[in-house]
């Protein structure tokens, strides 16, 4: 079957799961001006996660398929434990036509290509600060997608942050850096604090102080 371009100027954006990790793209994909509200769906059966994406006008749907259907890129934002079934569920649906994407940590990309069918898929591994739009993501494209689709989904994983391209052989490393590595930083933060804490400083001034001097530390 012929790969039918996605049309870059009126696709439309479709999550699966619709935790923090969607959120913070779709948000960020919102306020770069890289898609407006209403190109963009997903479905929860929480009320709270609904609200949180209908808050900045995103359409919510009454569940998965109906997202998959009225959508032009899918991405998979699920925990890695339920993604080969949700993907397989959701398989007469996800044909050729759509761009899949999975951030799911840990699934590599051939299981991602056998479950639903087809290789038009694009693994991402992005990292917490895609919440203030400082995520490190860096992607892997399957074998059916072509380089426009490539950048696409770095126009939009570049909303939230700088996204790099690897192989995906290299993401269990990726995943092991930038992907924990937050968690790294922050009980460096709070060592620093400690010992502004142990040299005199108030508390809150230390960690202030610490976490600025942290997040400033550039190239």
């Amino acid at each position: 079957m012929e790969i039918i371009p996605i049309p870059t100027e009126t696709y439309k954006l479709g999550f699966i799961g619709a935790g923090k990790m969607a959120e913070s793209i779709a948000k960020g994909v919102v306020q770069a001006g890289v898609l407006p509200p209403s190109r963009i769906r997903t479905a929860h059966s929480n009320p709270n996660r609904c609200s949180a994406f209908e808050s900045f006008g995103v359409k919510i749907l009454p569940h998965n398929q109906a997202v998959v259907e009225d959508s032009d890129v899918v991405i998979f934002s699920v925990k890695p434990q339920v993604v080969k079934d949700v993907v397989l569920q959701l398989r007469p649906v996800l044909t050729k036509k759509k761009l899949l994407v999975s951030v799911a940590a840990g699934i590599k990309l051939k299981d991602l290509q056998e479950w639903a069918g087809h290789s038009r898929f694009i693994r991402v591994m992005p990292n917490t600060p895609a919440a203030i739009g400082e995520a490190a993501s860096v992607m892997s494209l399957g074998g059916a997608a072509t380089e426009e689709d490539g950048e696409l989904i770095a126009k939009l994983f570049g909303s939230v942050g700088k996204i790099w391209r690897a192989d995906d052989k290299l993401f269990d490393a990726i995943t092991g850096l930038s992907g924990s590595g937050p968690a790294y930083v922050y009980l460096a933060i709070e060592a620093l604090a400690d010992g502004g804490v142990a040299a005199g400083l108030p508390r809150d001034l230390a960690l202030g102080l610490a976490s600025q001097t942290a997040c400033n530390v550039r190239d």
